[in-house]
């Protein structure tokens, strides 16, 4: 245990280091997004959410790729350093996971610094989902032919197995989180200060169930320190933004961390907040796609507190607070 905690003070002083040159960086090579109107995945504008963030513009958004760097390459070191008896296909399955949708993100934040009419960056939401499937059934078929897993723990009932069907289920639950992440990501501090409630979770719960396996510990660890330096840079007002190469990656690896300890359902509940965010934003969706009209006057959750006149900080520190709550609840429910 002691090792762990090393090593998400290593990770949080290398991040906290490079976190400034990166953020000079970043504005040198203006890899920050131009003020232009905002649209949802209809291409439809949102005036709601352009009235509360056009004030934000300028400030960089490629904070994930720091994470994504720093993370991978202490994660490799600590295996080795560590002498760490780690399954190679559950390494291929975090490692996978983190820099996949990384690279996928990243493309995504460039097609924001480049004409939308050109060719190579028009990919459309629709076609990066069914990439983000694609990965997500890689990454579940390798969990369920490589590491055996086939079964979800249900309170009550134990191990319950799925067979072939937990392929789709682990593909489902994979893209959702990363999606979810993606639209929790809207406020100053909100995504990151709930993904390290939620991954402090999981290091607990992964170190006790697994019998100190420090295998998925490590990286959980190493990326409970690159996140928490993060955060100290992206609060209320904030110098740097995750970007989708940060949200993509954090919210699929938060996923496979959840599939790969078992405890699905204390995922849905440690990650609530998640859950109620893109519950919220699919709710629109569906009222605009089939009844043609909007369900809630805005979505996400916290664009319509913002809507309600609440504060930017108060939103994130209530989330904090109730992710706080999800995370004990969540943790109860998996030891129970």
């Amino acid at each position: 245990m002691a090792q762990v905690l090393g090593l998400t003070i290593l990770s949080f002083f290398i991040t906290a280091i490079l976190l400034v040159p990166f953020i000079d960086f970043l504005y040198r090579i203006k890899f920050r997004r131009a003020y232009q109107k905002t649209k949802d995945v209809f291409n439809q504008r949102t005036p709601i959410f352009d009235k509360f963030n056009s004030w934000k513009t300028g400030t960089p958004f490629g904070g994930g790729i720091l994470i994504v760097i720093v993370v991978t390459v202490l994660t490799m070191w600590a295996y080795g350093i560590l002498s760490i008896d780690v399954k190679p296909w559950e390494f291929f399955v975090i490692l996978f996971t983190f820099i996949g949708f990384g690279l996928l993100g990243l493309y995504d934040d460039a097609k924001k610094l480049v004409s939308q009419k050109d060719s190579f960056f028009g990919l459309r939401f629709r076609h990066k989902f069914v990439i983000q499937w694609v990965l997500a059934f890689v990454i579940a078929s390798v969990i369920y032919y490589k590491l055996g897993y086939t079964f979800i723990f249900i309170h009550g009932f134990g191990l319950a197995s799925m067979g072939y069907l937990y392929i789709p289920f682990a593909a489902f639950v994979i893209v959702s989180f990363t999606n979810a992440f993606n639209i929790t990501d809207g406020l100053d501090g909100l995504a990151s200060g709930l993904l390290l409630i939620c991954l402090a979770s999981f290091l607990v719960l992964t170190i006790t169930a697994r019998q100190l396996d420090l295998s998925l510990g490590v990286f959980i660890a190493l990326l409970m320190g690159s996140v928490a330096a993060f955060l100290y840079f992206n609060i209320f007002k904030a110098r740097i933004w995750l970007g989708d190469v940060g949200s993509m990656a954090l919210g699929a690896s938060l996923a496979v961390i959840g599939l790969l300890t078992g405890k699905i359902i204390a995922l849905a509940v440690i990650g609530g907040i998640f859950v109620l965010e893109a519950g919220s934003s699919l709710l629109q969706l569906l009222g605009k796609k089939f009844l043609k009209r909007k369900i809630l006057p805005a979505s996400p959750l916290h664009l319509y507190l913002q809507q309600r006149g609440w504060e930017e900080p108060k939103i994130v520190m209530r989330a904090w607070l109730i992710g706080f709550f999800f995370a004990v609840l969540g943790l109860y429910v998996a030891f129970i």
